[in-house]
């Protein structure tokens, strides 16, 4: 293994060239991939050195260089930049056609990515939605009264180092209800897994990899969705749900390929690529295909955020945002701009110095602040969610209307001590 790495530091070191193996990925764009300068390789390969193939890196401390200005939570909130594909899905005659309209919400927030290879900030314990630091779990919740959808879920993920790849396997769900059709009950998604390439050598890029469901128990409808890989992972990691099957690989970057079922039968197949366009072909009419999702067209159509000023926002927000009463009420979480100010602030000035003290300010904090509740005997309790029948849900009696009542019991709920 030491020689592995003593080859990997070699290669990271050396002047970047036109060699074979620091060519940029074929089929990627440019934004897709990064390349480590000298002193940045350097630092990398010191990490490297003191990890195993197959370790858990949650509690791996990265430098401030691999890092995108944000929390996990807020890119959580990606996937609600589209609300305008899935609003008004209630108001559909078809429950095929309604469970399309959740397929598109789905598909569309995966092209939403910082440039290059970068992680975001690691939530801290009661960050706005975070429920559990080790392991770690984020809960997060989205609701608009006006537009008739709820979104809860909640996600878990987990690091593995793998060689020349770090593989994150998201497990968790979404539970989306259309609250105008409470007759459909829940459509249930799961994520893909993301895996990190060219760590050690080469360019570094991000692929999604392996199966995800979507489904619909009420009216039997489901997709296996398959994120597929085109570089072949050296080291697998271990399945994260009972459905996935890994290692799925195809001759392009970011390719998908799933087939929606009703009672057990083809209705459909969805092909294309989700950082392009992805396309839904009807099998019982040969020849039926719709758009679902074109990055290039619609991918600039992002519902805007508005953020609060910083002295209106809570320690533990992210970023508090909103979006105008008539698109959406009530966000997900206010994500995060008090508690990752100064990080935030240093890495996109490049500071990396100041990004390392800021970040290293806020650990420290999280360190003390969970010995202190160790001495005191003290369990943490989310504020927001509860859990129940193993799934965490918000402490809210979720609102079926659209009434300002509604709304207002949402604000309340949410933003009761700002």
């Amino acid at each position: 293994m030491m020689g592995l790495f003593s080859q990997a530091g070699s290669h990271i070191r050396r002047a970047r060239g036109l060699s074979v193996e620091d060519r940029a990925p074929e089929d990627t764009e440019p934004d897709d991939t990064s390349i480590l300068d000298e002193n940045e390789g350097s630092v990398i390969t010191s990490l490297i050195s003191q990890l195993r193939v197959g370790m858990d890196l949650s509690k791996v401390t990265f430098p401030t260089f691999v890092l995108e200005p944000r929390s996990m939570l807020e890119r959580i909130t990606d996937f609600m930049s589209h609300p305008d594909v899935i609003f008004g899905a209630e108001d559909c005659v078809e429950p095929e056609e309604r469970y399309l309209r959740v397929l598109q919400y789905y598909l569309a927030g995966w092209h939403i990515k910082p440039k290059g290879v970068k992680k975001p900030y690691n939530p801290v314990l009661g960050e706005f939605f975070r429920l559990s630091h080790h392991p770690p779990i984020s809960a997060f919740f989205y609701i608009s009264p006006e537009n008739g959808l709820c979104i809860v879920g909640e996600l878990r993920p987990k690091s593995r180092f793998m060689g020349n790849s770090v593989a994150m396997t998201m497990e968790g769900e979404n539970r989306i209800s259309l609250l105008g059709k409470p007759e459909d009950g829940e459509y249930v998604l799961t994520m893909p897994n993301m895996y990190a390439r060219g760590i050690l050598f080469g360019k570094m890029v991000v692929e999604l990899g392996d199966t995800c469901i979507v489904k619909n128990e009420t009216h039997r409808l489901s997709c296996d969705l398959e994120f597929k890989t085109k570089v072949v992972p050296l080291f697998f990691p271990m399945c994260t749900h009972s459905h996935s099957r890994q290692g799925f690989f195809s001759g392009t970057y970011n390719a998908i390929v799933g087939r929606v079922r009703k009672v057990g039968y083809d209705i459909g197949e969805i092909s294309g690529r989700w950082s392009h366009v992805m396309e839904f072909k009807g099998t019982p009419v040969p020849g039926t295909k719709r758009v679902l999702f074109d990055v290039a067209k619609d991918g600039q159509n992002i519902a805007p955020k508005y953020v609060a000023p910083e002295d209106e926002q809570e320690p533990y927000e992210s970023r508090r945002y909103v979006i105008p009463r008539r698109i959406v009420r009530a966000v997900i979480e206010r994500v995060l701009c008090r508690l990752w100010q100064k990080l935030t602030e240093a890495i996109v000035a490049k500071d990396m110095e100041a990004a390392t003290r800021a970040k290293t300010a806020v650990e420290d904090a999280q360190r003390d602040l969970r010995r202190r509740r160790d001495e005191n005997g003290e369990v943490f309790v989310p504020r927001f969610f509860e859990l129940r029948k193993g799934r965490w849900c918000p402490k809210l009696s979720i609102p079926q209307d659209a009434s300002d009542t509604a709304i207002e019991t949402v604000e309340s709920w949410i933003w009761a001590s700002a």
